[in-house]
């Protein structure tokens, strides 16, 4: 069953049983896996992440390399502001859900309010319930979450048509320091392995140069990194790439491949900070 619930203000999941598994046991098991199966040296706790968002079969395990960043640090993050592409309907700037909780087969997690509240005074958010309904980007970024955070808040954010400096605008009034930014987005579409492979490769270096805008050719979240880029440029964050492969690597064929990059940024170290 997909849509919403009319009284509760409740967003039932949309990609269940298709993106992940919709058994709850099923998809903690799949999930915890492919979290044990990544070795990430993570002493810091990443202030901000870039993810894929494809089906767990092709992009889980990259996704994984960026969310078990957060497995030692577990209690440190209780807020999460998600950001991904609007891939069904058009939409100008960004939006928000008008629901209270968000649904997954893991169980319920609540729409942060504060935050809500704050984005809706910005010109360049709106709120829509349809943007959101059939959404995979960001729903598929929560059973992770779930398993590494806990307990948590969210403020689900889809981008549509809007500038990076738009973006940018959204994470400064919202990114306070127990914010976690999460950047849901693949990288290129459709090419040829090879030609995926130099493609992403270029992208991914200029994510780790901070050098944006990207263009929706390069990353369908395009608008969203590039925001982020901006911001974390001002703020002096570091990037890793943490895995960067293709479906061709994971469960597809080598005609036709999708990107898929894991990025964290990480606090300035005391060497690069500014001297006051």
């Amino acid at each position: 069953m997909t849509g919403w619930g009319t009284m509760s203000r409740v967003r039932l999941p949309a990609a269940a049983g298709s993106f992940y598994p919709a058994s709850p046991s099923a998809l903690a098991t799949e999930v915890d896996q492919w979290l044990e199966q990544v070795s990430v040296d993570a002493p810091e706790r990443p202030s901000a992440l870039v993810v894929p968002h494809a089906g767990y079969v092709y992009s889980g395990q990259v996704a994984a390399t960026a969310y078990a960043t957060l497995r030692a640090h577990r209690g440190r993050t209780s807020r999460v502001l998600l950001l991904g592409p609007c891939h069904f309907i058009p939409l100008k700037g960004l939006a928000y859900p008008d629901v209270d909780v968000l649904c997954t087969p893991l169980g319920e997690v609540r729409v942060d309010e504060d935050l809500r509240r704050r984005a809706s005074a910005l010109g360049q958010v709106t709120s829509s319930t349809e943007a959101h309904e059939a959404e995979h980007s960001l729903e598929v970024q929560l059973p992770f979450l779930q398993r590494v955070l806990g307990r948590f808040q969210v403020l689900p954010l889809v981008v549509g048509s809007a500038r990076a400096e738009e973006v940018e605008a959204v994470l400064e009034a919202l990114w306070d320091d127990d914010v976690l930014p999460v950047v849901s987005s693949d990288l290129s579409h459709y090419l040829p392995y090879k030609d995926a492979r130099e493609a992403d490769r270029e992208t991914a270096e200029r994510v780790l140069m901070l050098d944006g805008p990207l263009d929706a050719g390069s990353a369908c979240g395009a608008a969203a990194i590039s925001g982020l880029l901006l911001s974390a440029r001002k703020r002096g964050l570091r990037p890793r790439l943490l895995d960067l492969r293709s479906s061709g690597d994971t469960a597809g064929r080598h005609d036709e491949v999708v990107g898929y990059g894991a990025f964290a940024f990480y606090p300035p170290t005391e060497s690069s900070g500014t001297a006051s």
